[in-house]
């Protein structure tokens, strides 16, 4: 099936005419934030042609043969340029496994996104993760090789595979080791230049944990799935129900609007985790995971608390008064200095921090 027809059914269910409108901002009415939405939503869908255009070009007569396989629960139909499939992972966006690309010559990774047009949720997921994989060019992203599927109509067209790098292990398999100071300080740099290259283009990921981390022996780090990834906007209040539970920032876990520098808290408590062999915060519900952190890192300030809506400030304040650890008491085998100063800071001023290093 042609891709460009895959991106414009996509697109107009991205765009879907059911679609409410979100309250205009002051000074911009109801009916001039739609006509900016659709210019911006149809500039975006021409930009997407061109990119899906770029995979069906070349394309010979051996490429477009399907074999299928079962791998693990599932059934793979892919292109017979892909030998050798064997699982490797799931997960709630879908199922990874590994193969050789007999053209590239290469060893790589084929992801099957789970029920990708099961509502328009699924869809925006499926959209996004396509068009910022393609887009976003980076040596500590993960890099996509090639993207299909198998139907060859709109009636039949339920799938989508997407081809990327195969690296050799994620973080969560990395956390168990015994990791010196100069590997640990390397992965971390690797993950904060990916971080700000993200937020530069004006990217929040939304979904940092060590899953969606990979490395490879030499610890080349790469960041992955970009089902949640969101258009940072300044002020707007986003989906509160993003990013694993124990790496969700206080913004998040507390529905306030929130910025780029969630991702940030995610990277510490990734950070946390690989220096205790641990979770930081293993709240078992979104109450809890608040109690976790302030149990450990102290009841915030009157100035954070005032930013609460009532109900929510209530609740807090009404909560037991914590002083928190200190940096020592928490990482008794600290391989960082401490610092007293516990605001996140964004990527790029994470990367220059002299304390860091």
């Amino acid at each position: 099936m042609e891709m460009v027809g895959v991106s414009l059914w996509m697109s107009d269910v991205l765009l879907g005419h059911a679609c409410p409108v979100r309250t205009a901002r002051p000074g911009l009415s109801v009916a001039a934030r739609w006509k900016r939405r659709q210019v911006y939503l149809r500039t975006f869908l021409d930009a997407q042609k061109a990119i899906i255009e770029d995979f069906t070009m070349n394309k010979n007569k051996r490429e477009r043969e399907f074999y299928s396989l079962d791998v693990g629960d599932s059934t793979f139909t892919v292109l017979k340029r892909y030998q050798n499939l064997r699982p490797i992972g799931s997960g709630a966006q879908g199922i990874v496994c590994s193969a050789y690309d007999q053209i590239l010559e290469r060893n790589v990774a084929i992801k099957k996104l789970s029920r990708p047009f099961q509502n328009q949720t699924h869809a925006k997921r499926a959209f996004r993760e396509l068009v910022l994989m393609k887009c976003v060019n980076h040596k500590n992203i993960i890099g996509l090789l090639n993207v299909f599927t198998p139907q060859k109509s709109f009636e039949e067209f339920q799938d989508v595979y997407l081809v990327m790098e195969l690296m050799d292990a994620n973080l969560c398999q990395v956390i168990q080791m015994e990791l010196d100071h100069e590997r640990l300080s390397y992965l971390l740099y690797q993950m904060l230049c990916g971080i700000k290259h993200l937020h530069a283009a004006g990217i929040i990921h939304r979904d940092l944990k060590p899953s969606n981390i990979v490395v490879k022996s030499d610890c080349t780090l790469k960041i992955l799935d970009f089902g949640l990834a969101r258009t940072a906007a300044t002020g707007l209040l986003m989906t509160p129900y993003v990013v694993t539970r124990y790496y969700r920032a206080p913004e998040v876990i507390l529905g306030m609007g929130y910025q780029a520098n969630v991702d940030i808290w995610s990277v510490g408590c990734i950070l946390a985790e690989m220096v205790r062999h641990k979770i930081l915060f293993p709240g078992r519900d979104y109450i809890d995971q608040w109690n976790k952190v302030i149990e450990q890192l102290g009841t915030p300030s009157q100035d954070f608390l005032m930013k609460l809506n009532q109900s929510v400030r209530t609740y807090v304040e009404n909560r037991p008064r914590y002083a928190g650890y200190t940096f020592e008491k928490l990482f008794p085998d600290v391989l960082f200095p401490a610092d007293s100063d516990h605001n996140k800071l964004k990527a790029k001023q994470e990367i220059s921090y002299p304390r860091c290093w």
